[in-house]
Formats: C-alpha cells, structure tokens, sequence
C-alpha cells in the first residue's frame, strides 16, 4: 500500500531532490524571525496570490507594508531573487532564520505542483494551529509563574527580615522555642549564611540541563521520557508530540511531498527524542517498502487509536486525509486536556502555598503566645 501512495506523487519526485540539492548549497540561516510574524506574512501571502496577483508584486507588497527591520529586508532580498528567476521555495531557503525546512518543502511542493497558492493557504492553516495550541498553552502559564514568582518574593522576604527580628525576640525572652519554630530558625539561618548557593544551585542546574539538552543525546532522550512519565503533564506533551507529527506530515503528503521527504522534514521539526526515533523507524519501514501502522502500533509514542486510524488510511489511498483528521481529534482533546490540567493545577498550587505560609505563621506565633501567656501570668 504505501509503495501505491509512493507512485501517486511520483512525478514531484524529479523537482524536489533537484531543487533540494541547490537549497544545501544556497541556505544560511540569516537573521531569526519570531515565528508570529512569519505566520501573518504566511496569511497575507497566501491571500494575495490566491486573489491572482503575481509572486513577484505579493513580495513588493508586503515588503512595503512591512516596517522597516530584518524581516523587510528578507522580504525585499526575496522580491529579487524571485525576480532574477530564483523559484521561491530557493529564495526562502536562503533565509533559515525565516522560513525553516517545512515551510521551504512546502513551497517547493507548491511550485511543482503548480499550486502555490493552495500550498500557501495549507501552510498558513498549518502555522495558525500550531500558534493556537502555543498561545494557549503560554495564557494559561501565566497564573503558576505569577504564583511562584509572588511566592519566592514573599519567602525571601521572610527570610531576610522577618525571621530574624523574631529570631531576636525569642532570644531576649530566653523561651523554650517548639520543634517546628527551630527549624524555621535554622533553615532562615542557613539560607543567609549560604545564599549564594541557595540562589546558585538552582541556576546552575538549569543552565547544565540547557547544555546537556542541547549537546547529549542520552540525556536529551532520558529527560524526554521522564516528561512523558510525569502525571497529567506527561499526556499533554504526549498528545501534542501525536498532533504536531500528523498535522505535518499530513500537510506535507497533501501537498505532494514524497513520503521519505516529508517523514525527514517532520523528524527534523520533532523536539522530542523519542518521537524523532519512531519517525526514524517509520523511514526505515518505508523504505523497505512497508506501512507506518504497522511501527505505530508497537511504538510506546503512538496508541492504538493512531494506529488504527493510520492503517485505514494506508488502506483507502487516503494517508494525507486521516493523517489530518488525526491531528483534528488530538487537537481538540489536547485544548480539553490543557483547560482540565491547569483547572487542578491553580488550586493545587494555592494548596501547597497556604500550607507553606500557615507553617511559618504557626513556628513563629506558638513562641509569641508562650511568650504572652508568661508575660500575663507575671
């Protein structure tokens, strides 16, 4: 079945393995354009070429509207080369920063094809998804950093001065201080004394992890599965992983991207370790002629439900169509999930803070009461 689907967008072959090996030679990476502002540029291209406007006059608009900065001078860089005969998906290559490998196949796609501005609109869709699920997974951030940020602030202030000029008090009344306001005392005093490594440590760990994430391979795979293992939190980034790899790979079949091509490219844009190995053993049974279900159903990335829904599609000639329809089902039980998880997460963490002060409340005034109780009864 798959060498049946292979066969069907066989004649794009030729074009994308030639133009790709001009890409290599031609790419940079150019300045680094934020991903929101790429997308609007997507939207209003994909808008004014599907109007009939030329390639060319779509770029010098744009250029023109956009205001002066890295990104104007990327697109009046491509107005010229498009004008001097370059194919767009090569102009775009050249700017890495801009337009990553995805979004260069899927113009090359295009331009093959003949349907640049179907390809565009498909890509503008594609990048609007993904922002979605990005913004809202950001919004709904905010409230636990606000929360731990307010929270850190307070405990150090506690720390550095109220704690001690209670500390004072319970030395001049020379009271015998319970089990829990000693180890108050004790944790503000060794914060103090060792604040560099109290704010060190944490700061430490953190860059170390950023360098092994990007330089260790095991440890990037060791610390990706421990993420998919952590309750709640784990299924979120699972379904995610599941919804980005069958919008992609969905789009990029619809548009004609041969498949070998289209599994490198989303193997390319996978974050995760493990995903990036499934997708590697999918190529490989690809290759050897073989269907992606039959890898999916034994991979401990995607379920059953991927699994079965994949093969009717290798079935029916329609891999690209429920590819989609995966990522539409998955999207929407993602946004589901998100809203649930950071539902429990906002009491959970106004739990956990309100035990935290209620036990420095209680270790600093169960001495004061002591200390009240004698200073009545003399």
């Amino acid at each position: 079945m798959a060498r049946r689907i292979q066969r069907q967008v066989q004649p794009t072959r030729a074009s994308f393995e030639g133009r790709s090996t001009s890409r290599s030679r031609s790419g940079k990476r150019g300045p680094r354009i934020s991903e929101p502002v790429v997308t609007d540029f997507t939207v209003q291209l994909a808008s004014l070429t599907g109007a009939g406007i030329p390639i060319v006059r779509a770029l010098s608009i744009l250029a023109n509207q956009t205001r002066p900065g890295p990104f104007r001078v990327v697109l009046e860089e491509l107005g010229e080369d498009v004008s001097a005969g370059t194919p767009l998906s090569e102009a775009m290559a050249k700017h890495a920063g801009a337009f990553d490998e995805l979004y260069s196949a899927m113009v090359r796609a295009g331009e093959a094809g003949g349907v640049l501005d179907t390809i565009l609109s498909r890509l503008a869709t594609l990048r609007e998804r993904a922002a979605e699920i990005r913004a809202k997974i950001t919004a709904a951030l905010i409230y636990p950093q606000v929360v731990a940020v307010v929270a850190t602030v307070v405990v150090g202030v506690v720390i550095v001065f109220v704690i001690p000029k209670f500390e004072e008090i319970f030395r001049s009344f020379d009271v015998e201080l319970p089990q829990t306001t000693r180890i108050l005392l004790a944790t503000s005093r060794t914060g103090l004394a060792y604040w560099y490594l109290v704010v060190g440590l944490p700061v430490l760990a953190y860059v170390l992890h950023r360098v092994l994430l990007r330089r260790s391979q095991g440890y990037r795979r060791t610390a990706h599965r421990w993420l998919l293992a952590v309750p709640f939190l784990g299924t979120i980034v699972s379904k995610s992983m599941i919804a980005s790899f069958a919008r992609t790979s969905g789009t990029l079949i619809q548009a004609g991207v041969p498949h070998l091509e289209a599994l490198e490219i989303v193997r390319d844009t996978a974050r995760n370790e493990l995903m990036r190995e499934e997708v590697d053993e999918i190529k490989r049974t690809v290759r050897e002629g073989e269907g992606i279900s039959a890898v999916m159903s034994d991979s401990d990335v995607f379920d059953e439900v991927v699994a079965n829904m994949v093969s009717v599609g290798e079935e029916t000639g329609e891999l690209d169509r429920m590819l989609l329809r995966v990522a539409d089902t998955y999207e929407a039980d993602l946004d589901r999930r998100i809203d649930r998880f950071f539902k429990k997460l906002e009491p959970a963490l106004l739990i956990v803070l309100a035990v935290f002060v209620g036990f420095i409340v209680v270790a600093l005034f169960l001495p004061l009461m002591k200390i009240m109780t004698t200073l009545g009864g003399t």
